[in-house]
């Protein structure tokens, strides 16, 4: 018995999460110093925060899509569509909530937080569109094909 082979939707969104996991653990170490040059140690704990934080909110949309994909059933896209817009709406919200919570931190220096969390964005965008332009996805997406037969193809007479 073989085992269903993984949607290929899955397959991306798992590379891209692995690979921003490293470009998180670059960007925290560059930050972390480059911050610490830049402002002292208030410098060091906003870059962690500003790196950390979109990195934690950039991989809970790959994870919902993961976990939205799941469903199975006659109502599976109105499930999974409803899933995504969700939690993407809590993740805003969230998001919202702690920028103003941070805003407010004396040790939270603006543009050193500011630069961390755009050097983020534009390093899980980049990783984004390589891992898409790398993938080798089928044109006709996870349909099941039916098995060959030995008949001729319609349209074909027989000699």
């Amino acid at each position: 018995m073989t085992t269903p082979a993984r949607p290929s939707h899955s397959v991306i969104l798992r590379n891209t999460l692995i690979w921003c996991a490293v470009a998180t653990g670059a960007l925290a170490a560059a930050g972390a110093v480059v911050g610490y040059l830049v402002a002292g140690q208030s410098g060091l704990w906003s870059a962690l925060m500003g790196v950390l934080l979109a990195a934690l909110f950039l991989g809970m949309t790959a994870a919902i899509i993961l976990f939205a994909g799941r469903f199975e059933g006659p109502t599976k896209f109105q499930i999974f569509f409803g899933i995504v817009i969700v939690g993407w709406l809590v993740k805003l919200i969230v998001f919202i909530v702690v920028l103003l919570v941070l805003r407010a931190q004396p040790w939270v220096h603006g543009h050193v937080f500011f630069f961390a969390v755009l050097a983020s964005v534009v390093a899980s965008l980049v990783i984004d569109l390589v891992v898409m332009a790398r993938a080798r996805v089928p044109y006709v997406g996870d349909v099941a094909l039916p098995e060959s037969s030995d008949e001729q193809a319609p349209g074909q007479r027989g000699t």
